[in-house]
């Protein structure tokens, strides 16, 4: 199946799935009383991330993984935080960002058959993604868990550097 081809049938399922899925609304209001599209509506994003994702798969297209880990991983974020209420977490949340491209990098490589590749670039943004997210997390989270006590993070990340240069002049 050729790409253009693969991109119409994934989009034609989806057009047909998000069209169904709003008809049965219009046909049966009372659906309302059991499904809260207000609360339900991340799911889109995240199933346009899905769809993405099955079009590199279908068309064989590995970079194609990347926008699609994106668009997901923040249906993903969306609907925990419309769930939840916890709009506030956007201030640390946008670090878990660089995580969704290392999980496409990660796809990406798996899907062209590059997986080393793929670990070492999708796996470093994944850590570091972590490690962001956790630091402005407890700044910012809800327990900042910090407090007063932040410098202790600028002298453990000095100690570190510090440790590394020490260690690779003795390599030398």
């Amino acid at each position: 199946m050729n790409r253009e081809r693969g991109f119409n049938a994934i989009a034609g399922l989806l057009l047909i799935a998000l069209g169904a899925f709003f008809l049965l609304f219009q046909l049966f209001p009372a659906l309302g009383a059991f499904v809260r599209i207000d609360q339900l509506w991340p799911l889109i994003v995240m199933a346009v991330g899905g769809g993405l994702l099955l079009l590199a798969v279908i068309t064989r297209t590995p970079p194609l993984a990347i926008p699609a880990s994106i668009v997901g991983g923040i249906g993903l974020l969306l609907f925990f935080q419309n769930i939840t209420g916890y709009w506030d977490s956007w201030a640390y949340a946008w670090t878990l960002i660089p995580g969704f491209v290392g999980i496409g990098l990660l796809l990406r490589g798996l899907l062209a058959g590059e997986v080393r590749e793929g670990v070492e670039s999708g796996g470093r943004l994944l850590v570091i993604s972590f490690v962001l997210f956790i630091v402005f997390g407890a700044f910012l989270g809800p327990f900042n868990l910090l407090g007063r006590f932040w410098p202790v993070l600028l002298i453990l990340g000095g100690f570190f550097l510090l440790g590394r240069t020490l260690l690779q002049n003795q390599r030398r």
